[in-house]
């Protein structure tokens, strides 16, 4: 066995970056988190030479010429100073150890001016040397980063390719924006401005220029405070009929920190279990204020992951502030439902609520069943029982709400001792055999229809649409339909752009013609 040795400095750095340092999004991380801890009210950040190039400019508080060659050396930083301060962090960044790993692996330089110095300083570092000088610059300070892992070839070897690193920065960068609404960000790709906030201070304006107006036209507020436990969370969550197909849109922050939270999602999934369908996401941007004595933020070098003192009252804390926003959102369906004439029985105390769909005959037999009811103890299911109106026996299951378009397939193949009872919960069919009840998920009945209509097809048909609805999506997601257009093209879809942000279908596959433009384009994305 060999002798044990020191390592040098420059290969502790480079080790050290491989748990803060992942990809190029790791970088815009550390150095714009630096900008928000120095109160910056602008930062713009530009991205270069297939990501590995990065700018980052704020005009924050700026370092003090003093203290500029110990920022970049290893475990310095301004934001603690003693043990306790470590149980009591109230800043995004804290380790000391974010720059001291970028000068390992990339070619860094940085301007930097405070206000109480007429001169800026700049600093040059390259494999973990620095050089320092003097110069002119405003105040706050630019970060400049080049040939990103030059000197580990390993390292970039295992990049993505250029976009997918890229849109791993833009969202990155609109999760920031999202949680920072009085700090403007620009950002740029090669020049071009992909994202631009104002920073007026305005959670919903911020949302809308990140986002779009159609995400803000359908949020519910959430607001709730516990002075007991000095919790609070407040934000938005998007009403049910308003969904996503992935969890890609849950904005979750603790202390206005970026976290990656079980337990909040869990939550939050929970508020929404029996309002929207399977594989159906909300849009979330939720921020969960907590003594810092509460969580633990020092758990990994990328401090994304927490750790809760009180796991249990964090997760009924957030899913009742969820379930009370969602309330009155379904306290509106319910008139909706009544205006419409469909019949909505009283509701008596259950543990769980289940909205029973059935057949017309059987309909009456249920109502005549609940208009005799006069004790006010009985225990029975709560049910919401909605009149499809011609019988499904008839074979007009198709006119049912919201049913698959092989519905009538289905009916077509039923053989005479075989019998369609109705829908539940918008989602399972039920279907009377000899051998007993079969339930057909009627979701996943009509994701393999269309899989099988697929199959048989070598080109989508296209249905050409004379009227079509002006959409309106974020710049982010502008840029990644320009992107795949010829994708889109292949697979019947015709996307045309109005403006920068504003596009219509001009031919959609043929077999989704029934199907809502807005619906479509967000499952897209």
């Amino acid at each position: 066995m060999k002798r044990i040795k020191q390592l040098s400095k420059h290969l502790i750095n480079q080790i050290a970056a491989g748990e803060v340092i992942e990809r190029p999004a790791s970088v815009v991380k550390e150095i714009v988190e630096n900008s928000i801890d120095a109160g910056a009210t602008k930062i713009s950040i530009e991205v270069t030479n297939e990501c590995r190039d990065l700018r980052i400019a704020d005009n924050g508080s700026g370092i003090h010429p003093d203290d500029i060659m110990l920022a970049f050396s290893k475990h310095a930083t301004s934001k603690i100073e003693t043990d306790e301060d470590l149980f009591t962090i109230s800043t995004l960044g804290f380790r000391g150890e974010a720059l001291s790993s970028i000068i390992s692996i990339a070619k860094l330089t940085c301007t930097t001016r405070t206000k109480d110095f007429d001169y800026g300083t700049k600093v040059e570092c390259e494999n973990s040397q620095v050089k320092k000088v003097q110069t002119g610059c405003a105040v706050g300070t630019i970060m400049e980063v080049k040939n990103l892992f030059y000197n580990l070839p390993a390292r970039l070897k295992f990049l993505k390719n250029p976009k997918t690193e890229f849109s791993y920065i833009q969202e990155l960068v609109q999760s920031l924006a999202i949680i920072n609404p009085q700090i403007s960000f620009e950002l740029k790709n090669n020049g071009k401005t992909v994202l631009k906030t104002t920073g007026l201070g305005d959670l919903k304006q911020t949302i809308q220029e990140v986002y779009s107006q159609d995400v803000v036209n359908n949020l519910k507020e959430v607001l709730k405070t516990d002075k007991f436990s000095g919790f609070r969370i407040a934000g938005f969550v998007s009403t049910p009929d308003y969904t996503r197909s992935s969890k890609k849109s849950y904005h979750i922050y603790v202390n206005s920190r970026m976290v990656a939270s079980p337990v909040l999602q869990k939550s939050i999934d929970t508020a929404y279990k029996n309002l929207i369908g399977s594989g159906k996401y909300p849009f979330v941007v939720l921020n969960l204020e907590l003594p810092p004595t509460e969580v633990d933020v020092n758990v990994h070098p990328t401090k994304k992951e927490v750790r809760y003192k009180n796991t249990n009252q964090i997760y009924q804390f957030v899913y009742s502030a969820v379930d009370i926003a969602l309330s009155n959102n379904t306290f509106a369906q319910n008139n909706e439902a009544k205006t419409a004439g469909i019949a909505v029985l009283p509701k008596i105390e259950t543990e769980e609520d289940d909205d029973v769909y059935v057949s017309d005959v059987e309909l009456e037999q249920k109502k005549i069943f609940f208009e005799d009811i006069r004790c006010e103890d009985a225990k029975l299911p709560s049910l919401e029982i909605k009149d499809f109106g011609p019988s499904a026996r008839d074979g007009h299951y198709a006119s049912m709400h919201p049913v698959i378009y092989a519905s009538k397939d289905i009916s077509s193949h039923l053989s005479p001792n075989e019998n369609i009872l109705g829908q539940y919960k918008n989602t399972y069919i039920l279907i009377e055999r000899e051998e007993g009840l079969e339930i057909v998920d009627q979701h996943i009945a009509e994701e393999r229809f269309i899989y099988e209509k697929l199959k048989s097809q070598k080109q989508p048909a296209s249905q050409m649409l004379f009227i079509s609805d002006v959409l309106e999506v974020s710049a982010v997601e502008a840029e990644r339909l320009k992107e795949n257009k010829e994708k889109f093209e292949k697979f019947g879809y015709g996307i045309e752009f109005l403006k920068e942000n504003r596009l219509i279908f001009k031919k959609i596959p043929q077999m989704l013609a029934k199907v809502s433009p807005k619906e479509l384009l967000g499952d897209i994305l």
